[in-house]
């Protein structure tokens, strides 16, 4: 089979103002390339101010979500260029990950397969993830001879804890959706048959929320892990006071919602995001 065109290494479609992105390398298990990660970084480009999206899903086509990084295109060939061409592909890679990381909307990986190694980096990068339950997740680089890199091994241990990361990454073994949600490396797994079902009420749930309030909290809650107490107080304070400046009406509104109308239980939905005074 010939290669993809560069362009095709990456699908997708909007429905709904879900944006259903996908990577799409089947015969290759959706392993990353060069050309697939210019072309995320330009599809996240494309979509992440578009007035009809307000939710990324990232998932694969096929039978994987992704294998992990190419070994021939973005390890061999870029190692035979020299360093270069190594640091080069890392930073195209690991760029768009960091997008991914601060997107302006919420992303939820839909993990529908093979999910090893370098694969662990977009998933850290979604903020939630949903897998079938027989999705199979590994770091099998010590079966060949490394260590896992590229953000990998950071991630298993922030996602999953100590001693998990550590049998995961030394022993090599596969574990399956369900043993993933265990441990907390995705958020839940289900059938695989339910899976976009899932993934798309979850969705449904995140449009009904008021956009810049879900961009501030995504993004809390990414940073203050990293800080002291005081300091994290300090810093939701002042994101608190940055999210009223880009949206003053909408606390307001769901205040007037909740005292005035009494049509919303906070703690049982969100207000509604159509009604006005």
């Amino acid at each position: 089979m010939s290669e993809r065109a560069p362009e095709d290494t990456v699908s997708y479609t909007v429905e709904n103002r879900i944006a259903w992105v996908s990577f799409n390398r089947p015969e290759k298990r959706n392993c990353m390339s060069p050309n697939l990660n210019r072309r995320m970084t330009e599809i996240l480009n494309e979509l992440e101010f578009r007035e009809d999206v307000g939710v990324l899903v990232l998932t694969g086509e096929g039978t994987a979500f992704s294998a992990g990084m190419d070994l021939k295109e973005y390890f061999r060939e870029n190692e035979e260029k020299g360093i270069g061409a190594t640091r080069h592909a890392q930073r195209e890679a690991y760029g768009w990950w960091e997008r991914l990381r601060w997107y302006e909307k919420p992303t939820i990986a839909m993990v529908n397969g093979w999910c090893f190694g370098g694969a662990y980096g977009p998933l850290f990068s979604c903020d939630l993830a949903v897998a079938a339950e027989d999705a199979q997740f590994g770091l099998s680089e010590i079966n060949w001879g490394i260590l896992p890199g590229g953000g990998a091994s950071k991630v298993i241990v922030e996602l999953t804890g100590f001693r998990n990361a550590m049998y995961h990454a030394m022993m090599g073994e596969n574990v399956d959706g369900k043993k993933a949600a265990e441990w907390g490396l995705v958020n839940e797994a289900v059938p695989s048959d339910k899976l976009k079902a899932r993934v798309e009420e979850i969705a449904g749930v995140l449009l009904g929320k008021n956009p810049t309030a879900l961009r501030a909290t995504k993004w809390a809650i990414r940073r203050v892990g990293e800080m002291t107490f005081d300091n994290s107080m300090d810093y939701l304070v002042r994101t608190q006071e940055a999210a009223n400046f880009f949206d003053g009406e909408g606390r307001k509104e769901a205040t007037r919602q909740f005292i005035d109308e009494k049509t919303f239980k906070p703690g049982l939905g969100a207000y509604d995001l159509n009604k006005k005074d």
